[in-house]
């Protein structure tokens, strides 16, 4: 099986549980607050190597994040590739609403600190047919792209958080995007699912594009063209949505490494999803791949 590496953010989650979200001049008092570890890059290589994915973890963390890396290895990430820093550790301010909504406030801290020769340390070793997993929340993900394709690797994108500058990357490297729809509609100008499925394939042909669309379950074109639709998966409490996209996104990848078909991969990816947004906090929110299985079984008669 092909290994995964995942250059990824390492955050301390600061969740508060508020009434409603928090408006322009105002202050409000939230019923509870509790601390996760967190980040989109922890959450999902927490997810892949839950998945079963063969999957080392490359970040930053400062002085108070040495637990994150504790998780990390429990979860069975390899985390031989993270460093220490003395700034702060990333961390986001996070505003979770009774439906399970949330709003987020990131500062980057130590994941803005991966440059090119961080990068390099992290690649190395790694080659053609191996797998490189992105997000957009550090530094360095430009030529993380670059130098993953010059060396074979697959690379799988998640741009999130979406700025103008995910524009200028080199793109055409990638051989996954997942994305959802505020991110589709910012790399293709289109608002309806499909149309963002088909832009973005006419613009990356190489690629396989996969767009979670939340309670309506996601949507995947691959690189022959093909659409598959998958419903989400659904349980009865809704209490934290936070990491559902990092669940999806890892699960998926995993099952992809796996050699599953695509049709496998959307299923294990929403069912893992849905699971997650069952529990509160991030990374703690992961279901081991057993659980997804036995869902699957319940629910689906299949694993």
């Amino acid at each position: 099986m092909p290994r995964i590496l995942n250059i990824g953010s390492m955050n301390l989650d600061y969740v508060y549980a508020v009434p409603r979200f928090v408006q322009a001049g105002e202050t409000l008092a939230a019923l509870s607050m509790r601390v996760f570890p967190g980040g989109k890059g922890l959450n999902q290589s927490v997810a892949l190597a839950k998945a079963g994915g063969d999957v080392a973890h490359a970040g930053r963390v400062g002085a108070e994040g040495a637990w994150l890396i504790d998780l990390l290895n429990e979860s069975g990430a390899d985390t031989r590739l993270i460093e220490t820093s003395q700034g702060a550790n990333g961390h986001a301010i996070i505003q979770v609403t009774p439906d399970g909504g949330n709003c987020i406030l990131l500062h980057p801290g130590a994941n803005g600190g991966l440059d090119t020769a961080f990068i390099d340390r992290a690649l190395r070793g790694y080659g053609r047919g191996d797998i490189l997993v992105l997000q957009n929340e550090t530094s360095g993900v430009a030529y993380a792209m670059s130098a993953a394709y010059e060396r074979g690797m697959r690379v799988a994108f998640n741009p999130s958080p979406i700025t103008e500058a995910v524009k200028t990357y080199p793109l055409e490297a990638v051989a996954w995007f997942i994305l959802n729809e505020t991110e589709g509609y910012s790399l293709s100008g289109r608002t309806e699912p499909r149309e963002i499925l088909s832009a973005l394939g006419e613009r990356y042909p190489r690629a396989t594009v996969v767009l979670t669309l939340g309670e309506n379950g996601s949507l995947c074109r691959d690189a022959e063209g093909k659409v598959y639709e998958q419903p989400a998966y659904k349980l009865p409490d809704v209490v934290d949505t936070t990491a559902a996209g990092d669940t999806f996104t890892g699960f998926f990848i995993a099952a992809a490494a796996a050699g599953r078909d695509i049709r496998e991969c959307l299923r294990l990816a929403s069912a893992a999803a849905g699971i997650s947004v069952s529990r509160k906090g991030a990374a703690v929110s992961v279901p081991a791949f057993s659980e997804v299985e036995g869902e699957l079984l319940l629910f689906y008669g299949q694993g």
